[in-house]
């Protein structure tokens, strides 16, 4: 259970930082309204909060975490920007999340 739970956490965690690098991209490069730049810097927050859930060590987390975030960016890739991810792009994604596995749910000595 505690598995899912991480997961979860990392994949909501995810979407947050990715809106809050997302809506100012729109604002800078798409023209759209300055007012994005309230929900990104909340976004943002909440990215930084969710991170600090994790029972261990921040630097452990930090590192499996990028294992996710690449997993959700290529889905965003796919879903928000309409590109389908290559192969390589599905591999890179398999070495990341087997790295953040890996990472946090290897055994260690407590």
């Amino acid at each position: 259970m505690l598995e899912i739970k991480t997961i979860g956490l990392f994949f909501v965690t995810a979407v947050f930082e990715i809106l809050g690098c997302y809506l100012p991209y729109l604002w800078l490069k798409e023209d759209k309204s300055v007012w994005l730049l309230v929900p990104a810097a909340i976004c943002l927050a909440l990215f930084a909060w969710l991170l600090s859930l994790h029972p261990t060590a921040a630097g452990r987390v930090y590192a499996a975490y990028g294992g996710v975030y690449i997993f959700v960016a290529i889905l965003w890739l796919w879903v928000v920007d309409g590109i389908r991810p290559s192969l390589w792009d599905v591999v890179g994604v398999s070495v990341a999340m087997l790295g953040m596995v890996i990472i946090m749910f290897a055994p260690r000595a407590t």
